[in-house]
């Protein structure tokens, strides 16, 4: 499910829709991104009847056959886009100490039952559907996944220059 692999769209399911739900959106969030809160992943319109999303779900349709409706990631791109942190390099110099890798990332997937089928365009960003969803929101659930790349150490003899300075 990460950029480092096939990019899809993890598999989800829950239970439990208070009763009135009309239709369901959900957010997916990196909470830890340098950059600040990192929108990976905005659906909406959600079916009320639908308990589970399959692996893999299309990322290039803005509507799904369904009517379930993808909003754009911060990636500004409609559907899911995986994980990405950056590779964790880890320089070690003997007698100099080492370096502490960048701890794994926070992965927010937020749930929201709401009371009405949203009148919102396909490829609306977090902050509309939020908008959008103000007032119309039952119940919300959330799930916390972390990622982090593998550290790859590279000690001082290994250091190879790629380019010469003029």
């Amino acid at each position: 499910q990460t950029c480092y692999r096939d990019n899809l769209s993890p598999p989800l399911n829950w239970s439990g829709a208070p009763d009135g739900t009309r239709s369901l959106a959900l957010i997916a969030d990196d909470v830890d991104h340098r950059a600040g809160n990192w929108v990976h992943w905005i659906l909406y319109n959600i079916p009320a009847d639908v308990t589970e999303l399959t692996t893999g779900i299309a990322t290039t349709t803005d509507v799904l056959p369904d009517g379930m409706t993808q909003g754009t990631n911060d990636e500004r791109l409609p559907g899911y886009a995986g994980p990405c942190p950056p590779p964790v390099f880890i320089r070690w110099d003997p007698g100099e100490g080492g370096a502490t890798p960048e701890p794994a990332h926070k992965y927010v997937f937020t749930l929201y039952a709401l009371d009405t089928e949203l009148d919102l365009a396909a490829g609306a960003t977090k902050s509309k559907l939020l908008d959008a969803m103000d007032g119309h929101i039952l119940a919300q659930a959330e799930i916390v996944g972390k990622y982090q790349t593998k550290p790859t150490t590279i000690h001082k003899g290994d250091l190879t220059p790629t380019a010469t300075a003029p």
